[in-house]
């Protein structure tokens, strides 16, 4: 279902609804959804003000919410910057030590001891699939509802290379930047109340506008409907097909040369380095791949207690892909990796102050 805007506040505005209403029919198209059951809206301005206005029509104030943990993989905003407005009473998940997966046991015993009015499943640096199903049924269990943030994944699901959530979720939010690789923007896609219950796109409309926003940002708008329309090509999908087989050969050659990768590997685009085994950590060696002009950022992995100076990196495969890298070229940038490695621990020997890695 597609929003009305006879009641827009602006007048002189058709043009800019055409707009808007193609990127929602193409946002539906992109990820093969019924418009008679889902709602879209693409006004947001990107994800977090996504996720908020999520929670703001779903959820009173000190309703109770679960993601996970950030040092395992979990998304920044997703509980610490709400924390001011739902105070205590969000809580964690986390993943098995000895696996580096998701715990979906201990999700289930803390989901009934906690009894959260919704739970999130998103991630920023896992590399595994999320089991959705699974997710349900917890959900369902403890009358939680079910939000997906696929921001970092919602290309490799409109390219249907990776499961979707859209079978399992009551809301999904993205941004469109990332995977699906758009200008910024952001979708969040909710069922519409149909065929269950809750009317979810009524309060995700309002609380979109006028609860949170104002006026939308028209070209980006613009520039995310360009993106779902190429999204929904061959020619996407042979690039994303492409996006795991170079993170799948990235994370091979890693594993050949003896590093250490949070849950062993991935399964989709990217991977999450541990380099406490190496003696090192993600601040020092970002700042030696930065001055070598080979670009990543710095992670937490499980267990971290500091986001600045996290024990990893988080390595991605989209945007060398999008150069036309295949296999073999990702073996060749692990060799950069491992020789930024192999500098950065030199320094370390000789200089142990973060600060003489990072001077600019």
């Amino acid at each position: 279902m597609y929003l009305t805007f006879q009641n827009r506040y602006y007048g002189g505005t058709e043009v800019i609804d055409k707009i808007e209403i193609v990127c929602q029919k193409r946002a539906l198209e992109a990820f093969r959804l019924d418009p008679e059951k889902w709602g879209v809206n693409v006004q947001p301005y990107s994800g977090s003000p996504a996720n908020f206005a999520a929670y703001t029509a779903l959820l009173s104030p000190h309703d109770r919410l679960m993601g996970l943990d950030l040092p395992d993989g979990g998304h920044n905003q997703s509980l610490y910057t709400y924390s001011i407005y739902f105070k205590k009473f969000s809580n964690i998940f986390s993943l098995q030590p000895e696996t580096g997966l998701i715990d979906y046991d201990k999700l289930e015993d803390m989901a009934k001891l906690f009894r959260p009015k919704l739970i999130i499943a998103g991630t920023s640096a896992y590399s595994r699939l999320l089991d959705y199903k699974r997710f349900r049924q917890i959900c369902d269990d403890v009358k939680a509802i079910l939000l997906a943030d696929i921001a970092h994944i919602s290309g490799l699901v409109a390219a249907g290379v990776i499961p979707s959530p859209f079978d399992y979720a009551d809301v999904i939010t993205t941004t469109t930047h990332k995977t699906l690789r758009g200008g910024r923007g952001v979708k969040s896609v909710d069922k519409n109340g149909k065929e269950i219950k809750y009317d979810f796109q009524q309060k995700v409309d309002f609380a979109v506008f006028p609860s949170l926003q104002g006026g939308p940002h028209n070209h980006a708008i613009a520039s995310v409907a360009v993106a779902l329309k190429q999204a929904t090509s061959p020619e996407f999908r042979a690039y994303q097909e492409q996006v795991l087989k170079n993170a799948k050969a990235m994370a091979r050659a890693l594993i050949a040369k003896k590093y250490t990768l949070v849950s062993g590997g991935t399964d989709n685009h990217l991977l999450l380095l541990d380099l406490r085994p190496k003696g090192l950590d993600g601040a020092r060696l970002e700042c030696v791949m930065n001055a070598t002009n080979i670009t990543a950022n710095k992670n937490t992995c499980p267990g971290d207690k500091s986001a600045l100076v996290p024990g990893g990196v988080r390595l991605g495969a989209p945007a060398l892909t999008s150069r036309n890298f295949k296999e073999k070229d990702f073996e060749q940038v692990v060799e950069f990796i491992h020789r930024a490695v192999e500098i950065a621990l030199s320094v370390k020997s000789k200089a142990e102050k973060i600060s003489y890695f990072c001077y600019r």
